[in-house]
């Protein structure tokens, strides 16, 4: 956020009423204010604040049937048409792991929550959003046409916060943790402890223990383990996939939530500096303009190494990861790793 006076909430809606073409994300921006600021102006006209209790939101969606999950950072939006179910509720992790909506959510960073209304012609459009303590968003549900509207009536009402206050205050980030600095990073531990992975998930736990940032041990850990592509890789990859009906695995997550398509895909539209895949249950919106590294990184597991693909933006983080599919306990698909391993590479790698 930069450093003007913050409009109040009644300019807020003045602004918005002013803006009715403007996405909500973009007129934040302009207003010098966050997203969730943005929604909180309206409580009362248009949004209740809800409790941002992302198990008891899980619990409560699948009596609400289809809807669209969205889930984005700054480059990318994943939205996934499903019903949530085979839900798992926790106080560090809680998951939705059914057919089409696949998600691993952090409750300790919902801070914030709205269900919106919106009229639309003579329809009205509902959504349940909810944001992290610095107003970004990290999850929002969209109600379709089949969707229960007294299903969702009663987990609104169900989730309303006594806080109806239209102003909301908003924290930074905290500065992240320092890292174990390049020149005294053990680089024989951490190809050790990388050699002996044995599942994929165990990858943040060496991180954890090394004081490694992803993107750092990426860097650092070798060329047989990860190689840097050339950053057109990601649209070629996507068009493969598509020409091939390759099924692939697409991660794309925030401070508060990772959303998961699995599958096929097939209706790739670029558009400007976005690349979009417009599939019936599956839509990205990915602005390959932001890439500034892209990695292919192999892992070991305990049914043979896995090969991923992973973009990252000029703050060093990382914008989305791809996976060709595959179950638990089978090994990576032949044709994506051919695919990964075939993509064109740069031989350095550009400092962010």
């Amino acid at each position: 956020m930069d450093q003007r006076v913050k409009p109040a909430p009644h300019e807020i809606r003045v602004a918005r009423t002013n803006n009715p073409k403007t996405r909500e994300r973009d007129l934040a921006g302009e207003l010098g204010i966050s997203e969730a600021e943005l929604v909180a102006a309206h409580c009362g006209d248009g949004a209740l604040r809800l409790e941002p209790d992302a198990n008891a939101l899980l619990a409560g969606l699948e009596a609400v049937g289809e809807v669209m999950a969205l889930t984005r950072n700054d480059s990318a939006v994943h939205e996934k048409i499903g019903v949530y179910d085979k839900v798992v509720t926790g106080a560090h992790n809680a998951m939705a792991l059914g057919k089409d909506i696949d998600l691993r959510i952090f409750p300790k960073a919902w801070a914030f929550g709205f269900a919106v209304e919106k009229r639309d012609g003579d329809a009205i459009r509902r959504s349940l959003q909810f944001f992290d303590a610095a107003g970004e968003a990290v999850h929002k549900v969209h109600l379709r046409p089949a969707s229960n509207l007294y299903a969702y009536q009663k987990l609104v009402a169900q989730l309303e916060s006594p806080n109806q206050d239209s102003a909301l205050e908003v924290l930074p980030y905290p500065a992240a943790e320092p890292q174990t600095p390049d020149t005294l990073v053990d680089l024989s531990q951490l190809r050790e402890r990388w050699s002996k992975l044995s599942d994929i998930h165990q990858f943040f736990g060496m991180l954890r223990a090394l004081n490694l940032g992803r993107r750092q041990a990426v860097r650092l850990v070798g060329q047989d383990y990860a190689w840097t592509l050339d950053n057109d890789a990601v649209g070629s990859m996507l068009r493969h996939a598509a020409d091939q009906s390759l099924p692939i695995m697409c991660f794309v997550g925030n401070h508060g939530c990772i959303q998961i398509h699995s599958g096929p895909i097939a209706n790739i539209k670029p558009m400007g500096p976005w690349i979009n895949i417009l599939d019936e249950t599956f839509h990205l919106h990915l602005r390959l303009d932001h890439i500034r590294e892209t990695w292919a990184v192999r892992k070991p597991t305990k049914d043979g190494h896995v090969t991923s693909i992973e973009a990252y933006g000029a703050d060093g983080e990382m914008i989305i990861q791809f996976f060709g599919q595959r179950e638990e306990g089978s090994r990576e698909r032949e044709d994506w790793r051919f695919l990964v391993e075939n993509l064109p590479r740069i031989p350095a790698v550009a400092t962010l």
